[in-house]
């Protein structure tokens, strides 16, 4: 059993532990109030965007390589996002374990798949697993930025037209709430514009008399580019906002937990105490009592 310097040692220890979390919990509320103001402003945006395409590239049978639809893609390449660092709870460990269940099923459908990861707990995982990629990007959290996205973009577009791949997948978590995120597989390209939605419930899409100024085919070559540069972008904001709130939820959810440590080792340390002090008091007693008799 452990004296009493020891668990008022131990003690003292989970104190600062507790604050450490605390602190950590307060620094994560921040930026997530940060970060999901950003991804509140950045969806309607990307959704009105998809809608404009599908009005243009519907109405006038504009054809692009970006929407062009391979039925069986040969080269896919998965990008799968996560965070450099941990104490984010099942953040990494979840997403990780459903691109990693998703490469192996989905493996033997394709003559090649490669793994682009954005963020470092990603690479280690499949690095364990024998699986490296093509490219590793860090510093998500810290830097983001719609150029950082961008330039993302521009690569990941750029391999697609040339025929280095077929099909580019995203794999990442979206946001819902402070406690929620949902693992998301998305297909980034081709675009897909079945699901698009109007930009105004009801509006009817554009008139096919509408005479636009440059071409159809320079707007939708030119809105594309826009479109992807901001679904990417979209992903790692809702990731960003994603890693806050899971690492918020566990700090304070290890907050509680060294609380209930500490009232449970300042029970035992005062019952230690107690019995100490109850023991030396029958000695004393006990060597009182000697000396009368």
């Amino acid at each position: 059993m452990a004296n009493l310097k020891d668990i008022r040692l131990r003690i003292q220890s989970v104190k600062n532990t507790q604050q450490i979390t605390r602190a950590m919990k307060m620094v994560s509320a921040a930026k997530l109030r940060r970060a999901q103001s950003n991804i509140i402003n950045l969806r309607p945006f990307a959704r009105q965007i998809l809608a404009m395409i599908a009005d243009i590239a519907v109405t006038h049978r504009v054809r692009h390589p970006l929407l062009s639809t391979n039925q069986n893609p040969k080269k896919v390449l998965l990008v799968v996002v996560t965070s450099d660092r941990g104490l984010a709870g099942g953040f990494n460990n979840n997403l990780n374990r459903f691109a990693h269940r998703f490469y192996l099923e989905n493996q033997k459908n394709f003559a090649q798949m490669d793994l682009l990861f954005v963020g470092r707990k990603g690479a280690d995982f499949f690095r364990a697993r024998k699986l490296a990629g093509i490219d590793t990007i860090l510093n998500l959290a810290r830097e983001i930025s719609f150029s950082l996205a961008a330039g993302v973009a521009d690569r990941l577009m750029e391999s697609f037209i040339d025929g280095g791949y077929d099909a580019v997948y995203l794999i990442y978590n979206e946001f819902k709430s402070a406690i929620a995120q949902e693992l998301k597989c998305e297909r980034l390209l081709p675009v897909d514009l079945s699901n698009a939605r109007q930009a105004d419930d009801g509006k009817k899409p554009f008139s096919k008399d509408m005479i636009f100024e440059p071409a159809p085919e320079l707007i939708i070559d030119d809105l594309l580019k826009k479109h992807f540069s901001v679904q990417v972008y979209r992903a790692m904001s809702e990731s960003v906002a994603a890693e806050h709130g899971a690492r918020m939820a566990a700090m304070e959810s290890a907050t509680k937990n060294a609380g209930e440590m500490i009232r449970s080792m300042t029970l035992t340390y005062n019952k230690l105490r107690q019995a100490s002090i109850t023991t030396e008091l029958i000695e004393i007693t006990s060597g009182a009592e000697a000396l009368k008799g």
